[in-house]
């Protein structure tokens, strides 16, 4: 079985906001800071930091897809406190630039997570911040139980991205990871993202798993973890399960911050 690269959707990534997908990150952010924003997308989310730190401040979105970063600068190039540019977590050139360092969603999808947060904690500033967001994917929850294809296409994804090397429960992992920076003032945030039917943003939270699947089945049927009478029901299945049946996704996330010393 061969080691599996990721691309993320655009959809989902245009869809967040600063506000609302990055929450314990707008909390802190104050006017004329500067921002690195590691794994930007679309630019969605870093587009909003620009604007939230105002004309006095400066934002850098880096990320290492190219069609991301082209969405990333026709949607915003307007923004002139901010700029997008390729760039790899495992291979950051900058170094004590930032007042604030930050990731989302990121280092699930990196094999050596500890060499990206130890890049990172290397472009802050003296007394700078590391704020990152990730998933415990392991603990994601659906209530009720969801339908059988979904359930086996989900176990499958956990162990394709075993099998890459990427964590399952990356986000309980965080706080050593800071600690073995040797950041201080490590502080754990839980934000899960819970919606219900009765939430109007229901609908919109709780598809991102058919788009998930409609982006990752091909490689993972290539890669031997995913059955092809699987990948070609889980999305349709699924579609059906949200509109019907699902009331309650749970999906396990962890914000951890620290200050460089």
């Amino acid at each position: 079985m061969s080691v599996q690269t990721h691309q993320s959707h655009p959809e989902v990534l245009n869809r967040r906001t600063l506000e609302r997908d990055h929450r314990r990150l707008f909390e802190f952010l104050r006017p004329g800071m500067s921002v690195l924003d590691v794994g930007c997308g679309t630019g969605a989310i870093t587009a909003g930091i620009a604007r939230h730190v105002g004309p006095e401040g400066w934002v850098v979105g880096l990320d290492s897809d190219p069609s991301l970063l082209s969405l990333a600068q026709s949607e915003h190039a307007h923004l002139p406190n901010l700029r997008f540019q390729s760039g790899d977590a495992l291979q950051l050139e900058f170094s004590e630039a930032f007042d604030v360092v930050t990731a989302a969603r990121v280092l699930q999808w990196v094999k050596y997570p500890h060499v990206a947060l130890t890049n990172m904690a290397r472009a802050a500033r003296f007394n700078g911040r590391i704020i990152v967001l990730d998933y415990n994917h392991a603990d994601n929850r659906w209530e009720p139980a969801p339908p059988r294809e979904f359930t086996a296409f989900y176990y499958a994804f956990l162990d394709w991205r075993a099998a890459s090397h990427w964590n399952n429960r990356m986000a309980s992992d965080l706080p050593r990871l800071f600690a073995a920076c040797g950041l201080a003032d490590i502080h754990i945030h839980l934000d899960d993202e819970t919606v219900t039917r009765l939430d109007p943003d229901f609908q919109r939270s709780a598809e991102i798993w058919a788009h998930v699947i409609d982006r990752l089945a091909p490689q993972m049927v290539e890669s031997g973890h995913l059955e092809p009478a699987i990948a070609e029901t889980a999305a349709g299945v699924y579609r059906q399960y949200v509109g019907n049946t699902l009331y309650r996704q749970t999906l396990a996330l962890k914000t951890v911050t620290g200050r460089k010393i």
